[in-house]
């Protein structure tokens, strides 16, 4: 028996080290910080208590000074770790959740303080459009594989899109212009990946199961467009209407084949958050234009399940992170 156990040893469990800490998780702040958003929204519009969110948005920003703590440690100790992760064809994209989360907490924090609001969407502003610039350089290389045209390569563009998601107010003089530039940029990079990620997803094998939750971004361009285009215009239209409801339309195909059994959890659950908080937001932002019940009933919908999603997404998050799974790798 010992000869055997010799001849046969047992692999060694592995270390949790913040090595291992993934960028991805970052899409966790700007889920949380959508839903901050979100029930201030309705706050405003179904007289729901400020306080919810309130008490989201400070959860937001703490979880984004955790994370953020946690990645400069894995900066100083692992800066190999970093450069091969931002260097993956897909794990590259995610770095563009910093940059929104950013964005969105800029937005969290400007009933509070203009002057905070405006430093962190400009430094927002900044790293995504310097980061928008790098993966666009380096798609244009070329030799790009066909089957890494996935729903992620969505992020760091659409990502120019929540400047004027969350800029529409901002008062500096020059602010005007880049939100144009970003709301240009924005929308021409999403009718391009999404052209790229349909012609993938439908002639290409099915996307592996750990990048499933990841479908739901190809409603981003849609919901984060109405968002973008109506905090720019300060109205909603028929034009606004339309980007709503085929986002919409793309949630309602996509949503049974995400939310399925045999999709095991993993940190890209995360990818769902944003997109859902944005599809909340646009309803509510749309029943404001259409004031019948029936949207008013979908915007109530989104909002309680995208509440629903975040609350499961973090138990299940919290249950790896002390069980040491997250860190293990």
């Amino acid at each position: 028996m010992q000869t055997l156990l010799k001849s046969h040893p047992q692999p060694s469990p592995r270390v949790a080290s913040i090595r291992n800490l993934p960028v991805n998780l970052f899409a966790s702040v700007m889920g949380i910080a959508g839903l901050s958003l979100a029930w201030r929204q309705a706050s405003q519009q179904f007289g729901a208590t400020p306080l919810i969110a309130e008490t989201i948005g400070i959860l937001a920003l703490a979880v984004f000074a955790a994370l953020g703590a946690g990645y400069l440690a894995k900066v100083a100790r692992h800066p190999d770790a970093v450069l091969n992760e931002y260097r993956h064809p897909v794990a590259g994209n995610f770095f563009g959740t910093i940059t929104i989360a950013i964005l969105l907490l800029s937005a969290v924090v400007a009933p509070y303080h203009q002057g905070v609001a405006q430093t962190l969407w400009t430094v927002g502003s900044v790293l995504t459009i310097a980061l928008c610039f790098a993966i666009a350089s380096r798609l244009l290389r070329g030799k790009i594989d066909a089957a890494h045209a996935v729903p992620p390569w969505f992020i760091p563009g659409v990502a120019t899109l929540d400047i004027a998601v969350t800029g529409g107010a901002m008062p500096m003089p020059w602010a005007h212009e880049l939100n144009l530039f970003a709301l240009a940029v924005g929308t021409m990079i999403a009718l391009l990946f999404f052209t790229m990620i349909m012609a993938r997803m439908i002639h290409h094998d099915p996307l592996p199961a750990a990048m499933v939750p990841s479908m739901l971004i190809l409603m981003a361009p849609f919901a984060v467009g109405f968002l973008a285009y109506t905090s720019f215009t300060q109205r909603v239209d028929a034009f606004a209407g339309l980007l709503f409801y085929f986002g919409l339309f793309i949630f309602l195909a996509l949503a049974p084949k995400v939310f399925r059994r045999g999709v095991p959890f993993a940190t890209g659950w995360w990818a769902i958050s944003f997109p859902l908080a944005a599809l909340a937001s646009a309803a509510l932002k749309y029943a404001t234009f259409a004031p019948v019940w029936p949207i008013q009933a979908i915007a109530v919908i989104l909002l309680g399940l995208l509440s629903v999603a975040i609350a499961v997404l973090s138990f299940k998050t919290l249950r790896i992170l002390f069980n040491g799974k997250l860190l293990a790798g």
